[in-house]
């Protein structure tokens, strides 16, 4: 698996273990991707990939996610509603929902009956309101020699490019997942596109929006100056037993 952006924090499924890494970007997202290959068609295990939705998960409390189960097959899903971001609106000119695995990869994810099909492999989203965590299920991408990227704009634009397989059978799946952690990162639109421009239709399922307030805060890490202190501390502690005892020797 090769990864395209520069340093990002990730955590990578790769046959069924996750593997950490950093690498470098503009802005630092921590990154959450697993990719199950091989013709699936909804009927195989996706291990990886439903590993790194887990991982993305956790790090995440009361964010939405829409399974595309409430649209009607042919609907455009134009407006979605997410906890704390509001409205997504989703326009594209190939894109609508489509219903059961179809002959040429495409398939819903575990277990659902919907997923929303792309044409092209380009479309885009538009948040009411400032978005820190995006993840989703792909399938069915990367068997027209591309990848997938993203164009996520705010104040500061950034593009990410999905590390899919290229070039490899048709009917994978894959989740990707990105979380921001200052406001500095967050973005109010994704722009799907593909490195081989005009490919690759693909199914996208189980989209999670979470905004930066949803974000479970890091573990705190002790400042330096308190270890220094602590440090300093200790060893005046320890002057003051050895003097203490000199003095009731004598």
């Amino acid at each position: 698996m090769k990864i395209k952006s520069l340093l990002l924090t990730t955590s990578i499924a790769v046959g069924g273990i996750v593997v950490s890494g950093v690498f470098a970007p503009a802005q630092a997202f921590t990154i959450f991707f697993g990719e199950d290959t091989g013709a699936n068609t909804g009927a195989s295990p996706i291990p990886n990939s439903i590993a790194a939705e887990a991982s993305f998960l956790s790090n995440l409390s009361g964010a939405g996610t829409e399974t595309f189960e409430g649209f009607a097959s042919g609907a455009t899903a134009s407006n979605i509603n997410f906890p704390g971001v509001g409205t997504a609106t989703i326009s594209s000119t190939t894109g609508a929902v489509a219903s059961g695995a179809n002959t040429v990869g495409r398939f819903p994810v575990l277990g659902s009956d919907k997923y929303y099909e792309v044409g092209n492999g380009i479309f885009t989203i538009n948040f009411a309101n400032p978005v820190a965590a995006f993840g989703f299920y792909g399938t069915d991408i990367g068997d027209f020699n591309g990848q997938i990227t993203l164009s996520l704009n705010d104040v500061v634009s950034s593009v990410l490019t999905v590390p899919n397989t290229i070039s490899g059978p048709n009917g994978s799946a894959l989740y990707y997942g990105l979380i921001a952690q200052t406001a500095n990162e967050t973005f109010n639109q994704v722009t799907f596109g593909n490195t081989n421009v005009g490919t690759d239709f693909f199914g996208f399922d189980n989209l999670t929006v979470g905004t930066l307030s949803q974000v479970a805060p890091p573990t705190a890490v002790p400042e330096p100056f308190s270890i220094i202190g602590t440090l300093v501390g200790g060893t005046a502690a320890l002057r003051m037993r050895k003097k203490l005892k000199a003095n009731s020797e004598v």
